[in-house]
């Protein structure tokens, strides 16, 4: 059998997460993170099949403007906003909405040609310590921005949780009252909760939520899996047996020679590495899936194959399918092996792994 390294993109399971996320949040607005490619899943892929949702939020303006010259016709939210007044004039260009988290931002608007008012988002600092206006701060700001004549009212307000995948802290209670005290008052639809804020905290759901991690299929919570919140993985990332061979007692495996076998071993190799995006950091014992049978990677991760311990599986052969994570093997067990978190390994997928997509394609 042909060798193949692919990531499998299941529409169907994103379309039952972003009903997960409505279900939890059944009076909120929805917005789809699908910053950064989609968390590696293929950004246009995604709004395409998500084109029931009422928004998209990016990272960065190119972002927004790929998706508008795809013909996405929702709103369009980016994280950073503008940074030059040229920038200005291309939100209003491709009606895009910007969040407002520093003080320069008014000036830029004010001293820009846009032709169209902005549609804007004003961003708090309530101790995430990023992007944000202080809480002393926006009461300036805001009557700032009513005043430019610039900008569409009323203005949109949000901020971000820093810890709200941690229910044991009372850090995102403090948050939340600290953003209610800065808006009292304030017209304009709120925006709260990411992933964890949506599903974890009642408070944070607000005319508009913002999950990202979940529609994916990752939890959004510290030791937890996404299955304990019904939630199914999006991305499977698979390979294949390239070899077997036979490691007598005592010989080693890979690069430093730091797995040694305690008997007699049947050792494949597969065809993923580092170079796919596979963690290179991976602790040797790390799982792997045949079927439904587990082996433990063995040796060193190197750039196109690692090697897995596949004695006590049954009738392995040369072309076996093997799953690295996703359906049949969470995301979580891998990152936690590998000191790093689900998003990252998301993201880390490498150009040269080829990309499947299955499942409801036409976004109805």
């Amino acid at each position: 059998m042909p060798q193949r390294t692919e990531v499998i993109i299941d529409l169907t399971a994103l379309k039952h997460n972003v009903s997960m996320a409505r279900k939890a949040a059944p009076y909120s607005k929805l917005m789809a993170v699908i910053k950064a490619n989609a968390y590696g899943h293929g950004m246009l892929d995604i709004a395409k099949a998500l084109s029931d949702v009422d928004g998209f939020a990016v990272a960065r303006i190119d972002e927004a403007i790929k998706l508008r010259e795809a013909g996405v016709t929702q709103t369009i939210l980016v994280f950073t906003g503008f940074l030059s007044a040229d920038e200005v004039s291309q939100f209003s260009h491709y009606d895009l909405d910007a969040v407002i988290h520093s003080e320069y931002q008014l000036e830029l608007l004010n001293a820009s040609a846009a032709v169209k008012p902005l549609s804007v988002w004003l961003k708090i600092n309530t101790g995430m310590n990023r992007l944000g206006v202080d809480s002393s701060a926006v009461a300036r700001l805001h009557d700032g921005l009513q005043l430019s004549g610039k900008v569409r009212l009323p203005i949109k307000l949000m901020t971000h949780l820093a810890c709200a995948d941690d229910m044991s802290r009372p850090t995102t209670t403090q948050q939340i009252e600290l953003f209610d005290a800065c808006t009292s008052g304030l017209a304009g639809e709120q925006s709260i909760a990411n992933s964890a804020g949506l599903l974890g905290w009642q408070q944070a759901r607000r005319h508009w939520v913002r999950p990202g991690i979940m529609l994916y299929g990752g939890s959004p919570f510290c030791n937890a899996a996404a299955s304990d919140d019904g939630l199914l993985p999006v991305m499977t990332l698979k390979s294949s047996v390239l070899s077997l061979q036979t490691v007598k007692k005592g010989e080693c495996v890979g690069y430093g020679g730091v797995w040694q076998a305690k008997k007699t071993s049947l050792i494949a190799t597969v065809g993923i590495g580092y170079g796919d995006g596979y963690p290179r950091h991976a602790e040797i014992g790390t799982f792997v899936l045949l079927g439904r049978q587990k082996a433990p990677l063995v040796g060193r991760v190197s750039m196109d194959s690692i090697n897995i311990d596949v004695s006590q599986c049954e009738n392995v052969q040369v072309g076996d399918e093997v799953v690295l994570w996703g359906e049949g093997l969470p995301i979580e067990e891998l990152a936690e092996k590998s000191g790093t978190i689900s998003y990252e390994l998301m993201c880390g997928v490498t150009e040269r792994v080829l990309r499947v997509i299955k499942g409801a394609e036409d976004g109805g």
